[in-house]
């Protein structure tokens, strides 16, 4: 009698199994069935914060949904961040990040950090790669990397303002540093339109900023473009070389980078559907323009090439951060 019992609940149970395979296989290909929200970890109007905006727009029609974008600014990205990893795995609720929420904060905030972006983050797509400008002040004699670094050596101290300690610009800084042997000095910001106004006056030498920000007063004659801290020469800005086209920092390459990220235990099949829908908009013509206006190299990654990017990513500025020694404080 038992073993009947047992035969009929194991049949019930294999019953109720395909039942459900079938329902839960229905509930993925239905997504999204609600509205998306896509947590911005910076504030309104900046640059992450306007290109999520335009991505939301165009995926608004791929996916059949309002895509809604929400600032959650603060803790050098990681308030919004952590809002991301405790959202219901679902796909409901999107993180666009850079290279500072899921590569570099882990080795500059470790005492703050209160999420692992290898664990608790699943990449969704690398959307687009944003290097930076290297600008001086136009007083400055100062017309090539080379001729920089020299004049760097005749006036030790000489100063460099980024948007912030431990950022993609700072570490451009102290790659510059570590690979010509030149000391310099780190001037934190809070935003690129001080920098630059800084460094047009005069208050710093030169400063690591976004192309975006960079052009009105490039254009104006404010200060000099002198190098980009991409590996090779961007098509953003193609009369500006890199800086790895100078003798002894052939090696140099930082860029930030923005990507699309879901909680860690997000079901493939959504992953998927949207990785495929990112790819899907980022062929739209208006939208590849209006990301290069504003400074992004639109750079499709779908999910597992995107992770290894990641580490490898992470494993660069590690050495970067340790090599400087640079802390929250400095």
């Amino acid at each position: 009698m038992q073993t009947k019992r047992r035969l009929i609940g194991l049949t019930a149970c294999a019953l109720g199994a395909a039942l459900l395979a079938p329902a839960t296989a229905l509930a993925q290909a239905a997504y999204p069935a609600k509205p998306i929200t896509i947590i911005v970890p910076f504030s309104p109007g900046g640059g992450v914060d306007v290109m999520a905006r335009l991505l939301a727009e165009k995926l608004r029609p791929v996916l059949g949904q309002v895509v809604n974008v929400e600032n959650k600014a603060g803790g050098s990205g990681m308030i919004g961040a952590v809002a991301a990893v405790r959202a219901p795995a679902d796909g409901y609720t999107l993180l666009m990040a850079t290279a500072g929420e899921t590569a570099i904060n882990p080795h500059v905030h470790k005492a703050k950090m209160q999420y692992v972006p290898e664990k608790d983050l699943a990449p969704v797509s690398l959307v687009v790669k944003v290097p930076n400008v290297l600008v001086v002040n136009p007083a400055l004699p100062i017309k090539s990397t080379a001729e920089l670094l020299a004049y760097a050596k005749a006036h030790p101290g000489m100063s460099y303002g980024t948007s912030g300690i431990g950022n993609p610009q700072h570490l451009a800084g102290e790659l510059l540093e570590k690979l010509s042997g030149q000391a310099l000095t780190h001037v934190p910001y809070r935003g690129a339109s001080n920098q630059l106004t800084d460094t047009a006056g005069g208050s710093v030498d030169m400063t690591f900023v976004s192309l975006a920000g960079a052009k009105p007063f490039m254009k104006d004659g404010r200060v000099r473009a002198i190098a980009m801290t991409s590996p090779k020469r961007s098509p953003l800005a193609p009369d500006v070389p890199a800086l790895a086209e100078t003798k002894g920092l052939e090696g140099y390459a930082l860029e930030n980078w923005f990507g699309l990220f879901a909680p860690a235990a997000t079901p493939a099949p959504v992953i998927d559907k949207l990785s495929a829908s990112v790819a899907q908009v980022l062929k739209d013509p208006d939208l590849v323009k209006r990301l290069n206006e504003l400074g992004g190299e639109v750079t499709p990654m779908p999910p597992v090439p995107f992770k290894a990017f990641i580490q490898d990513e992470s494993k660069r500025f590690a050495k970067i951060v340790q090599d400087a020694n640079i802390t929250p404080e400095n």
